[in-house]
């Protein structure tokens, strides 16, 4: 019963191995360590904005000042913040009204009091009320950034989809040189038995037994060549989509453009990579007013609430303080600074802007040559196609007329070894349209799935 099970499952779980171009972007873009990292680039824009934003909050901070000291002055105030001052600690006990030098007296418990430990504690309460619109500034350019970085790692996303393709395609090609190495393979090996025959006969020299012999030797090295492109393409794949497991590849992935002539002047909108340069270029207009608003008066308040007692247990009404303050800072002069960061924001600005421009006119020039690239390239597929078709009847008509003694072996070894790279070409040709159409693909703002 256990190997009829065996027997039932072995075929799935061998296919389990085996990958189609979707599966294998899927789980790149689910276990790529590299996008990874990057995904985690929005998170760290995100808790930038978060902090932007909480400074609108304000800061309340809790405080326990212990303090011992034997100075006059601060003995005097930690007991007039305990509101526990008394006229003896003015030296009235040493007032004596009949003392012609009263008023030089030194009063001992005021100049030299015990020393006093003071527990303060308190909470404060920082808000600012207006700051020159800076931080309603920082918070917009925390946002833009979060969106900017959306954006990039969107573009990273899409084009780790072509890096996905090339080496998906790259191990189906490989593949497909493999299976024509092994049928060139299969043909050698009967020109080297045809050539053995017609020796035994005597219609041919050893000579074109020898040469039937080492061509088919080059045949094996090509094999083994083609194997290690297969197998360095599926380790790439491997590596792409942080799986092990992947063992073979389907055919061909074709990426499809639905209709070329949607492309226009303005494709360039959908590129993430352009909204990325969009949001940078906001934030530094922004970061021209964030500079700004070193011209306006700042105002801030500050609340406080604590007691004050020589014993740490000092939770008592009676020995409780409040402070409230609002205060107002305006710099009137500060050495030309603020105007030169103004200024200097300014051409920060007008750079982005250059660059966002160049970008545009980049892409413009990307999109362009994108497709004239897959036109000549679907050109060239079917030009190849008709090259393998034409080669593979040359060859069968070379092998019927050296089997009529009719060309050399020498010229039935060219034909094959033409009809071979007819074939590697055309194998080429299909990876290499399935790359320029991917390529168009993203040039317009496309994802490959």
């Amino acid at each position: 019963m256990n190997k009829k099970l065996t027997l039932l499952f072995l075929p799935a779980l061998l296919m389990g191995n085996t990958i189609s171009f979707s599966e294998a972007l899927n789980k790149t873009i689910a276990n790529n360590k590299s996008l990874k990292a990057k995904k985690l680039s929005i998170e760290e824009s995100k808790l930038d904005m978060k902090t932007a934003k909480g400074y609108n909050y304000g800061t309340l901070t809790f405080n326990e000042n212990i303090a011992r000291s034997n100075n006059a002055l601060n003995v005097f105030g930690m007991k007039l913040m305990s509101r526990e001052a008394t006229f003896s600690d003015f030296g009235f006990n040493e007032f004596d009204t009949t003392n012609p030098n009263l008023l030089t007296t030194k009063p001992e418990d005021l100049n030299n009091p015990e020393a006093r430990t003071n527990y303060e504690t308190k909470l404060t309460y920082t808000l600012p009320i207006f700051t020159g619109f800076k931080l309603s500034t920082a918070k917009d350019m925390s946002e833009l950034q979060v969106k900017a970085n959306i954006a990039k790692y969107k573009f990273d996303e899409k084009e780790m989809g072509l890096e996905v393709l090339k080496a998906y395609n790259g191990a189906v090609a490989a593949k497909h040189f493999i299976l024509a190495t092994k049928k060139a393979k299969k043909a050698t090996k009967s020109f080297v038995y045809f050539a053995s025959e017609m020796l035994n006969e005597g219609y041919v020299t050893s000579l074109d037994v020898k040469q039937a012999k080492v061509y088919d030797m080059k045949i094996n090295s090509q094999l083994l060549e083609s194997q290690n492109k297969y197998s360095l393409a599926i380790a790439y794949l491997q590596f792409l989509t942080s799986d092990d497991a992947i063992t073979d590849v389907k055919d061909f992935a074709s990426i499809a453009i639905t209709d070329e002539t949607l492309i226009s002047k303005n494709s360039y909108i959908n590129r993430d990579d352009y909204k990325w340069m969009q949001n940078n270029t906001k934030t530094m207009q922004k970061k021209i007013d964030f500079e700004k608003s070193a011209s306006y008066p700042m105002i801030g308040s500050h609340l406080e609430y604590g007691f004050n007692d020589d014993q740490l247990n000092n939770i008592d009404k009676d020995k409780d303080y409040y402070v409230a303050a609002i205060g107002i800072e305006y710099k009137i002069f500060d050495g030309f600074k603020t105007s030169s960061n103004i200024q200097k924001a300014k051409i920060q600005y007008a750079k982005t802007k250059y660059y966002l421009n160049y970008m545009k006119d980049g892409i413009k020039l990307q999109i362009k040559k994108a497709s004239l690239t897959l036109q000549t390239k679907k050109s060239v597929l079917q030009e190849k196609l008709k090259a393998k078709n034409l080669a593979d009847e040359v060859l069968v008509q070379s092998k019927e007329m050296y089997e009529n003694q009719l060309i050399k072996m020498s010229d039935l070894l060219m034909q094959q070894a033409q009809t071979q790279k007819a074939r590697a070409e055309l194998i080429m040709a299909k990876y290499e349209k399935t790359i320029a159409a991917a390529k168009l693909k993203l040039a317009l703002g496309y994802a490959l799935n």
